[in-house]
């Protein structure tokens, strides 16, 4: 990952929020797009940007490789982990699928059967 010096140390204090961050090609690289890290409270006017884009690097092969992956079956690319190798901030990713039209309604019904439940048991409690 290409990284502001504000960026690592935010990193290292496990300010950083993957959800709803994606990666995409596009030039023949790659970038990490909606990755939220919290500013560096010590860096002052030195701060970076919490959810700018940010390139990641990765071999030639490997771009070429997911971007004829990512282009025949429309998969996208989601990061699943930041961790550090010898000093060295590294992004996992993962090819993944969509959900479906109908398996984000199936969802939407199960978090209303969840909420439901749980109003009941504080209801039945609190008598």
């Amino acid at each position: 990952m290409v990284l502001l010096g504000t960026e690592v140390k935010s990193l290292r204090e496990s300010k950083a929020n993957l959800r709803d961050s994606y990666a995409i090609i596009r030039g023949g690289e790659v970038w990490l797009i909606n990755l939220h890290i919290g500013e560096y409270l010590p860096g002052g006017p030195y701060n970076h940007g919490p959810l700018r884009t940010r390139k990641l690097l990765l071999r030639k092969e490997e771009i070429d490789k997911l971007e004829r992956k990512t282009e025949q079956k429309g998969l996208t690319l989601v990061p699943l982990r930041i961790y550090f190798r010898e000093g060295i901030a590294k992004c996992e990713l993962a090819l993944a699928q969509g959900k479906k039209k109908w398996d984000r309604r199936q969802t939407e019904r199960d978090k209303e059967a969840k909420r439901e439940v749980g109003e009941a048991m504080r209801q039945f409690r609190h008598r």
